[in-house]
């Protein structure tokens, strides 16, 4: 029996360092590492030991002889990873494999006081970050959030169908409430205090603070009401407190999503999958309500270029396969999709089209019966056609331009960075400029994740990025160049209560956690979000549910 790396893969290997036989790959001295979608075992190589089960923070390691009919792919896939590779001579001595040489870029001297660093951002990346301080320093960490609940994306951009992902949210949460971490929760960087300020009272920041916005289509009709971006959909049933109660009208019968990345096959999957299994996930009460009542039957992504060039991950597409009582089907209305499927190899994304069924679906009128998904690629949006809500969408391919019928257009065609009070900002690119993680003009200010590589890159590579600005920032202790703070961390904590007394800590984020999983284990779930900010910061501070502090 040999293990595989399944679905959920989130590509921060930490399966790598425990694997005593290294027969997982790529690993992070190798070129292909970040580049590919998710880690493979080498079969052949595997002693079946589980130490890689045990440490994956997502559950994706399982055997192979006991995964389920909708996971029996990903033996494949892992074997297919090592196909045509030459084979790797044993090393000498009596080692299973050769380690690279010692690395200790991320300490300190010994006799070197403790910094005080700001994260301000408690998503993936911040939290990476957070950690790689934790783990090899003793510094103190100032975790800080715009919103009064920890957890950024992981929280707010996972799909609610996806549990195993969100269980990265675990590995991160014990550093919340670790001696070293003071914790200040509904502050905002910019409002509440000044950069200036925050800077003043530790030694450096590390900015961990995402791509909020979404980027335009710029064509026709964009502003229409029932156009709206991808972005609000997943707040809408995360239940983001800055999201609309009610962003999307779905009394529609079919929806066009722009886009083919994973976040546009969340939110086909979403728009089609039985309320009732949705029902056991964390899904947000009011997303789930107006699913039930939802009309959408028939999801359309687009995709302005082939198959061999689409954006979505070959785990997410193979999970669109499986999703029970929806059909998945190719739109061959150009002949170059089906070469491009044919001609894929084993690693590439376009294969796993193989076996999907195609046609030419009639766009025009009203979805055929059932549920199904359309992949539509060589197909760009040029205008949106309706009188006060969105009616239809116009296409242009090879073929000509027509025009597709919907209620609903969703634009899914990337996240953007936004301006960061104080900091540089490359409006072109949507980032803060950098150097490997040091903002440009600004000593002892750093950033980390989205805001400084762009939105590329799912949690994992958080990991190895968080690694690059750490590595700098105590690079940067140790020659002296960081500002020194004139103030103390406690004089922070009492600015932080001046300007908000609503700030929530440690404990209070504690204290939403036990509400949530409460309210959640009445209905038969893992959790019930709280959808406000009122309601999270008056269950922070007891006032909510019925349940102490």
């Amino acid at each position: 029996m040999t293990y595989a790396i399944t679905q959920t893969c989130c590509n921060d290997a930490t399966c790598v360092s425990v694997c005593p036989v290294n027969c997982i790959h790529p690993t992070p001295e190798e070129r292909a590492f970040g580049s590919t979608e998710m880690l493979h075992i080498d079969p052949k190589t595997c002693i079946d030991c589980g130490a890689c089960a045990d440490a994956c923070p997502v559950d994706a390691i399982l055997p192979a002889d006991s995964l389920p009919p909708s996971q029996q792919e990903y033996v494949a896939i892992n074997a297919a990873y090592y196909e045509g590779a030459a084979p790797v001579p044993p090393p000498d001595g009596p080692n299973f494999h050769a380690w690279g040489e010692p690395s200790f870029s991320r300490i300190l001297p010994s006799d070197f006081a403790p910094l005080k660093v700001a994260v301000v951002g408690t998503g993936p990346a911040g939290m990476y970050a957070a950690e790689d301080l934790l783990l090899h320093t003793n510094a103190e960490v100032t975790l800080i959030d715009r919103l009064p609940v920890a957890g950024g994306l992981v929280r707010y951009g996972v799909a609610p169908d996806h549990p195993a992902t969100k269980k990265a949210g675990d590995t991160f949460a014990r550093f919340h409430t670790h001696p070293r971490v003071r914790m200040h929760l509904g502050i905002d960087v910019g409002t509440d205090i000044t950069p200036d300020e925050l800077a003043a009272h530790h030694d450096a920041v590390v900015y961990a603070v995402g791509a909020p916005a979404d980027r335009r289509l710029a064509v026709p009709g964009e502003e229409l009401p029932g156009s709206v971006p991808a972005r609000a959909f997943v707040a809408w049933y995360n239940a983001h407190p800055d999201a609309a109660q009610e962003p999307a009208d779905l009394s529609c019968e079919r929806a066009v999503v722009v886009g083919n990345g994973n976040v546009a096959l969340d939110v086909a999957r979403i728009l089609l999958s039985d309320p009732e299994a949705l029902a056991r996930t964390d899904i947000a009460d009011h997303a789930l309500r107006a699913l039930r009542g939802s009309k959408v039957r028939e999801v359309v992504l687009l995709g302005r270029r082939g198959p061999e060039d689409a954006a979505f991950t070959r785990s997410e597409l193979l999970a669109l396969r499986h999703v029970p009582g929806v059909e998945l089907i190719v739109d061959d209305h150009d002949p170059r999709i089906a070469g491009a499927v044919a001609a894929a190899g084993p690693n590439d994304r376009a294969a796993v089209l193989r076996g999907v069924a195609t046609g030419r679906p009639d766009l025009d009128g009203p979805p055929a019966p059932g549920r199904r998904i359309v992949l539509r690629f060589h197909s760009t949006p040029v205008g949106i056609v309706g009188g006060e809500r969105v009616e239809a969408v116009r296409v242009e391919s090879a073929a000509g331009e027509r025009t597709i019928r919907t209620g609903l257009l969703m634009r899914a065609i990337g996240y953007r960075g936004v301006p960061v009070a104080g900091l540089p900002f490359d409006e072109s690119a949507g980032v803060v400029p950098n150097e490997g993680g040091r903002v440009t003009g600004r000593p002892g200010s750093y950033v980390v994740g989205w805001i400084k590589r762009g939105p590329t890159g799912g949690i994992g590579a958080n990991r190895t990025c968080a690694a690059e600005t750490v590595s700098a920032l105590l690079a940067d202790a140790v020659a002296g160049a960081l500002p020194a703070p004139t103030r103390t961390t406690r004089a922070f904590e009492r600015l932080v209560r001046r300007r908000n007394a609503r700030v929530v800590d440690a404990r209070g984020l504690a204290a939403i956690e036990r509400a949530e999983v409460s309210r959640g284990h009445r209905d038969g779930r893992p959790r019930v979000k709280l959808a406000t900010v009122e309601e999270l910061v008056s269950t922070a501070r007891g006032r909510f549910g019925g349940l102490p502090r």
